[in-house]
């Protein structure tokens, strides 16, 4: 990992300026607040894989960006690479301790994602529907297509939360056909400090309004935040299960451990902890 550089003769692309460090401590390491501390590398392999390799020595709220990530991981060991400065990759530290139960912590990925919808509604004036688990879907030319995603993994006394989001990928650099960027989306800002201080603010309040409330969803507001934003509700979906299993049903709820309880056709409800769901076309042969 190299310390970044602010300096001019860095940039590449004009249009992607390197963050300013100094600028985002400022607006958020503040006496009281969650963020203890936030460093900005170059590039690096992954900023999960760095946070979790030093989770015995961090203290909550570590915050690490990278201005770009060459082994970028999300669910499933997929990768996630982009052009460097043009999207926000970063991972927290974070340690709910005693006071929420272990059992709570699988709302950690969810609670990031509603945050993170959350603040990019704020700052970048981008609707960002939730896939359930953990994937952000933005609407182009009338289609969902996903620009982030979170991964979660514990390391240490607590868990390391990943975020990756693309930013200003231009239509020709985008990974799949599938994929997009606040960019194509319409976002009134693309000021990845303006992005970055409103995504990590929103963290800060879901994530005291859930640790408050001992890790219940219900009570700390976070499941019915949650379910008002996921687009993989109301709709028909398959769920790969880990060993080759997949189960085909309507997604009807988010219960109160963050599991998918899927309608089956025959009329049994099943919940869902762990899978890769796939939204299926309508009868009218649209995407749901």
């Amino acid at each position: 990992m190299t310390p970044s550089d602010a300096s001019p003769n860095r940039w590449s692309d004009l249009d992607r300026p390197p963050l300013n460090v100094p600028a985002l401590r400022r607006g958020l390491l503040r006496p009281g607040g969650l963020w203890t501390s936030l460093d900005v590398v170059d590039v690096t392999g992954s900023t999960n894989t760095d946070l979790a390799a030093r989770a015995a020595e961090l203290t909550e709220g570590t915050v690490l960006v990278a201005e770009e990530q060459t082994a970028g991981r999300g669910r499933l060991d997929r990768t996630w690479t982009a052009p460097a400065r043009s999207g926000l990759f970063f991972s927290v530290y974070l340690t709910p301790g005693d006071e929420v139960p272990v059992h709570r912590w699988g709302w950690l990925p969810l609670l990031a994602g509603v945050a993170t919808a959350t603040g990019l509604a704020r700052a970048a004036g981008v609707d960002t529907a939730l896939k359930w688990p953990n994937d952000l879907l933005v609407t182009v030319e009338g289609e969902e297509r996903k620009t982030g995603g979170i991964l979660a993994e514990r390391a240490g006394d607590g868990v390391v939360i990943g975020i990756g989001l693309n930013v200003t990928l231009r239509a020709d650099e985008l990974p799949a056909a599938t994929a997009a960027s606040l960019a194509l989306a319409d976002a009134v800002s693309t000021d990845r400090e303006t992005l970055l201080r409103g995504v990590l603010r929103s963290l800060d309040h879901w994530y005291g309004e859930w640790r408050a409330a001992g890790g219940d969803a219900a009570q700390s507001g976070l499941q019915a935040a949650y379910a008002a934003g996921c687009a993989t509700l109301g709709r028909t979906v398959r769920a790969q299960l880990p060993g080759d299993r997949s189960l085909v049903g309507e997604a009807v709820a988010i219960d109160g451990d963050g599991r998918l309880i899927l309608s089956t056709a025959d009329g049994v409800q099943e919940p869902v902890s762990a899978g890769d769901i796939v939204h299926l076309r309508d009868a009218e042969g649209g995407l749901t």
